[in-house]
Formats: structure tokens, sequence, C-alpha cells
């Protein structure tokens, strides 16, 4: 399936847009500006970008030079011959002006991806070794302030040999940033171990982790290679140490201390270079002082933290993740594409998520299942929502944070024109907003909305 990346910054252009070409069967991520678009995504991964001339920051034709083979098509309002010409001297692969044909979009993009995408498989042919998989530059979804300064942590952190403490809830996403500090490590080539401690019986977890002997136990049949020693050269990533055992601490303290491990009856010790990774969603320092967990390797582990922000404190990610999840559900499902109701969006937002990403990941697929219409309802999600822990504080802070949710569509032709979006929002939403407020709604400039207005013939209503 062919990738997308949609670079806009007024709101309902960006959304019509990228649901017009997921229903035409394209992969597409989105963001608001150049910055945004360099800085979250690997360009190169893309079969094609399409990008609003102007943007916050710099123009989208600086994307031709940071995109390097990846075609740009560049789209704007402020269409005329002159620029259409610059454009392309830049090096744009072709010019669109908006408001666009439906049809002739699709068969531009088409026209395009199709050539990028046979040019691609001609340089492949012609080397004799397979180059190798671009790896994602960045594993996440969001672009909340809290994501980008833990992005900021994980890069700086993943430069360096240290051990590092992921702390946070389940579900936030502690392995996914264990994954992400090794492949961002000079260690990258060398294997990762991840290990749950809280899934081995107490009287295994040393032999799994540090290995045996033969005839060490009863049982003990043969000589067996630890999880330690299997990570050697790499990383090992240890969840939920706060379950692991007080005596295999004792021995863990060791490994960090002197980087030798001893297998379970030998008498000889063993050098080892790896790279310790601990998360836990336990307060390991309450631990220690319960005499639960030794205060000495709680003091060794905690050499840099990295605190996981639960998905109820990043909230302006919530509809990224969620789409991005329901995009993935109807590839996985082999289902066609379906969209958020206007209520489900505001459940989604709303909602406390004591699960965080898991269990908005996991909300997503099961209503993907259930979902019969191509429309994911709050019914369909199944979401605990009587149950609801959020106070009038915590509403009143989402409401100020979060842009007003746009009407949903019908879906009665596989997906409507940008036209015939914004020509529905606006009439059936005149008689109850001014101006302003409906600009606001979707995410445009009064001035923008006055201009559209002109162009799609939309009369405002009329005054008492």
């Amino acid at each position: 399936m062919k990738h997308i990346l949609i670079v806009e910054d007024e709101q309902v252009i960006r959304f019509a847009l990228k649901r017009f070409l997921v229903n035409s069967k394209f992969t597409v991520d989105d963001c608001g500006s150049v910055d945004e678009a360099v800085s979250l995504f690997n360009l190169s991964d893309f079969d094609l970008i399409i990008s609003d001339l102007r943007l916050p920051g710099a123009p989208g034709t600086d994307l031709i030079n940071k995109a390097g083979s990846v075609p740009v098509l560049i789209m704007t309002s402020y269409a005329s011959m002159k620029s259409a010409v610059e454009v392309m001297k830049m090096g744009a692969t072709d010019y669109i002006a908006k408001p666009f044909d439906h049809d002739e979009m699709l068969n531009t993009i088409k026209q395009i991806t199709d050539k990028h995408v046979q040019s691609r498989s001609a340089k492949s042919a012609k080397t004799s070794t397979p180059s190798p998989v671009a790896q994602p530059k960045n594993s996440f979804i969001g672009k909340s302030s809290v994501m980008l300064d833990l992005y900021k942590r994980i890069d700086k952190v993943s430069k360096t040999d240290t051990t590092v403490l992921i702390l946070g809830e389940s579900g936030t996403g502690k392995e996914l940033a264990a994954r992400s500090i090794h492949q961002k490590s000079t260690r990258k080539d060398a294997p990762m171990i991840a290990v749950n401690c809280a899934a081995i019986p107490d009287n295994l977890i040393e032999s799994e982790l540090f290995g045996h002997e033969k005839g060490a136990f009863t049982g003990a049949t043969n000589q067996k290679i630890g999880l330690i020693e299997a990570a050697n050269g790499g990383t090992l990533f240890l969840d939920e140490i706060g379950e692991l055992p007080l005596e295999a601490q004792a021995r863990l303290l060791r490994f960090l201390q002197e980087g030798e491990i001893r297998r379970v009856g030998s008498v000889q010790h063993q050098k080892v270079d790896v790279r310790l990774v601990a998360a836990t969603h336990r307060n390991l320092k309450k631990l220690s002082q319960q005499g639960l967990f030794r205060e000495d390797l709680y003091y060794r582990l905690y050499v840099m933290d990295i605190c996981m922000p639960p998905l109820r404190e990043r909230r302006e990610d919530i509809l990224s993740l969620a789409s991005t999840f329901l995009e993935r559900a109807c590839v996985r499902l082999k289902c066609d594409p379906a969209v958020f109701t206007e209520d489900a969006i505001k459940t989604l937002n709303y909602y406390s998520w004591p699960g965080n990403v898991r269990e908005l990941e996991n909300a997503i697929e099961r209503a993907m299942i259930l979902c019969e219409t191509g429309f994911i309802t709050t019914e369909l999600l199944g979401l605990d929502t009587e149950n609801n822990n959020l106070n009038d504080a915590v509403i009143t802070y989402i409401e100020r944070r979060i842009k007003p949710v746009q009407k949903e569509p019908s879906n009665q032709t596989g997906g409507l024109s940008l036209n015939d979006y914004f020509q529905r929002f606006v009439l059936e939403h005149q008689k109850n907003l001014n101006e302003t407020e409906l600009a606001k709604r979707l995410g445009v400039s009064r001035k923008c909305l006055w201009e559209r207005r002109q162009k799609l013939g939309i009369p405002r209503k009329a005054k008492a």
C-alpha cells in the first residue's frame, strides 16, 4: 500500500484530504508544518509528500530538498501561473490549486506514486546487494509537549551505555521506549533480549537470567546459557523489575557492578558486555524502604530515569493515536476504511484511559471487528464511560486544550470531496454559530471562511 504524507496547517483541509486518501486505499500520515514533518517522520519512507505552499514557519517548498528522491506535490489556495512556474523550477513534481477537483487530485496522485514506485523498483533491481530496510525515525505516535520532551531524553540517553530505568503505568509504552533506546544506540546491530520478570516463576528466574550448569539442580540435564549471556554485546531489557526476587536481585547487582556473571552451579565467573534497561510501574524507592527491593540495587539502577506519561496527560495525541490504530486495524483485519462519529471522538477525548495507549488500541480493534456501517460509535468502543473518573476541573482543562470536534459527514458516496464537506458543515451550523465561531470550528481564519463562501457560492444566514 502506497504511503503518503500530508503537510497542511488548516485542519479541515487536512482532515478531509486524509479521509479521502484513506478511502482511496492509501496509507496516510499528516502534520502541520515543515518542522514537524522533518522531526516526526523519515521522509524517505513515503511514496509522495503533499504539502501546502504557505505554512507556519518554513514554506512547503523547503520539503523538496529535504525529501530527496521522494516526489513533492505542492497545493495552494493562491493559484497563479507565476507561482506554479516557480514551484516547478524548484523541483516540485506537480502543482495543484485549491479548491481542487476530486477526480483530478486522485489521478494526479496515482500517476506520481506509480511512477515513483516503478523508479524505486528499477533502482533496486540494478543494485547487486539489497539495501537495508530503513528504520522509522521515531516509532512513537504523538506531538504533544510531553512526548517531544520524551523523544529528546531518549535521544540523549541512547548515545551512552548508561543503565536506564523506565517508569510509568501499564500500557504507556515502556518496552517501546526500551526498543527505541536500543535502536538508536551503537548496539543496534547486536541483540536486544526482553524479559518479563513477573512472568517467570521465582525458582527459575536465576537460571533464566544467568544460566546453569548440567546437574546444578534436579532437572538440569544440560548446560544452559542465560539471557544475560545471550545479550552479550547488546541490550537486556528487564520489564517489571520490581517483581524480581531478592536472591536474584543480589546476583543482578554484582552483574551491574562488576560486569560479570556466574551460572547456577558453576564456580567460574565470566565477563559480559551488556547494557541494562529496566522498567517498572511500581515505586521502587518505597519498596526498598519496606525491605522488598534492595536499596543498593535501586540506586545502581537509578542512574538515568525516563518517565512515560500516561495518556490522560497527553490528550492532544489521543486523536492521532486513534486514527493510526484505526488505519492499522483496517489493514490487519482486511476491512473497508472506517471513521469515528462525532460522539465517539468526544468520548475518546473525555475518557480517563486507565489502561493508557494499550487500552485505546484494544478498544479500537474491538470496535473495528464489530463495525458494520463504516462508522465507529461510542457503543462499539465498549468503554466504561459510566465510571469515568474525570472531575469537572479536568474536563474544563480538556475543553480549553482540545479544539471542538467537527461534525462527521455522511459517507454515502464513499468519501465527500473537500468542497462538499465544507459546504455541508457551514450550512448545518451557521444558524447557531457566528462567523468567528464557524471559522474556529473549521480550523481556518475568518478571511479564509469568507473567501470560500465566495468561491462556493454559500450564502450567509439571513438576518432577523
